[in-house]
């Protein structure tokens, strides 16, 4: 099994900053890629960032691109989202996940409890 546990929300206001943190343990081996998703309220769940793990190739969805800074320490096996400039439209509960299978925004089978970011106006 894999365990990810996310830390680095909090609030904020808009225009600032926030560094979320994910941390890896378990059997994290044969990694593909760590990705990070967000659910708003009312929303679904969104692809926001990833990481392919052993090539460190990077992948952000639009609305975060230029804003949001994903980077990986192998050897500490984590996982970072920096997130600068941020937006009221930010604001959800954030989710670390881990892919072992292949694909970079679906295939993810080990998910964080998530921390919540919110970004006030």
């Amino acid at each position: 099994q894999v365990q990810l546990v996310e830390s680095g929300g909090g609030l904020v206001q808009a225009g600032g900053s926030l560094r979320l943190s994910c941390a890896a343990s378990g059997s994290i081996f044969s990694i593909n890629a760590m990705g990070w998703f967000r659910q708003a309220p009312g929303k679904e769940r969104e692809f926001v960032a990833a990481i392919t793990w052993n090539g460190g190739r990077t992948y952000y969805a639009d609305s975060v691109k230029g804003r949001f800074t994903i980077s990986r320490d192998n050897a500490k096996n984590t996982v970072y989202l920096q997130m600068n400039s941020l937006k009221p439209e930010d604001t959800a509960v954030y989710y670390c996940a881990l892919n072992k299978i292949g694909g970079i925004r679906i295939n993810y089978d080990y998910w964080g409890r998530g921390t919540q970011v919110t970004v006030s106006s």
